[in-house]
């Protein structure tokens, strides 16, 4: 069986998007099956690995448009699929209002594919919102992304108040996966001082593996390409593959 697991933080520009697409993309490398969700209206993790335009979206599958199957398109990366994101994800949230079970409208569309990839990722929207709610209910773990700077800790809070209450009432097994630190700037003692407060506040779930700010992870997107098919030998390259290791030891999967 496979694993779930959400990318979220309600805070934007921490890195979740360049988390979601270079996690995935290093886990491929390991070849393991990886499917990529873009539940974001944003929709920045698809045109990320250079999906732009589709009708085959996660909007489609989740008010029942078109099964899960027929929504996943291939990846330029072997071993990496993609269900993209679309704009039409902005209204969604008012169309699944009054459908039934609208918390659970993700878990039911991935229940035949946990068995077909090794890693769902899902990158969630920068809010607390009914499609993060989806999101956290369907999966087995979150991933939250932290940058080494100034508020990093700033509405934390809420999110892990937010994972407690699905946790509660919808998904008992919800567990946090690990904090991972990003943008950090070995040159400032600012990203220095915010990492110790992080692990002092989250202890052993801090991931070892450390994304530092890195030019070229910022540049890959406008290719359309992970970090690791746009230069490999980059730190942010050598970063994103000590992660998802870490990620595969933790699961027992290496």
């Amino acid at each position: 069986m496979g694993k779930i697991i959400a990318i979220a933080n309600q805070k934007g520009g921490v890195g979740k998007t360049s988390t979601s697409i270079n996690l995935a993309a290093s886990l491929a490398a390991a070849e393991k099956k990886i499917l990529l969700i873009d539940i974001d209206p944003q929709a920045n993790t698809s045109s990320g690995i250079g999906i732009h335009e589709t009708d085959s979206t996660i909007y489609e599958v989740l008010i029942g448009k078109k099964s899960v199957e027929k929504s996943i398109i291939r990846s330029i990366m072997p071993f990496m699929d993609l269900i993209p994101s679309s704009i039409d994800l902005v209204g969604a949230e008012i169309e699944l209002v009054d459908m039934h079970e609208r918390e659970r409208r993700l878990t039911e569309a991935l229940n035949d594919l946990v068995s077909v990839y090794d890693f769902i990722l899902i990158d969630c929207p920068p809010s607390l919102s009914l499609l993060t709610l989806n999101a956290l209910t369907a999966a087995n773990s979150v991933l939250i992304p932290v940058q080494c700077e100034y508020f990093a800790l700033e509405g934390l809070g809420a999110l892990l108040n937010t994972i407690n209450i699905v946790k509660q009432n919808l998904n008992k097994q919800l567990t946090i996966e690990g904090v991972l630190l990003t943008m950090f700037d070995q040159r400032l003692r600012l990203s220095t001082q915010v990492s110790e407060e992080v692990k002092r506040y989250f202890g052993d779930k801090v991931f070892k593996a450390i994304i530092h700010r890195n030019v070229r992870i910022s540049e890959a997107p406008s290719h359309g390409k992970p970090i690791l098919m746009y230069d490999a030998m980059s730190i942010g390259a050598r970063d994103y593959l000590s992660l998802a290791d870490e990620i595969l030891t933790r699961n027992n999967m290496k």
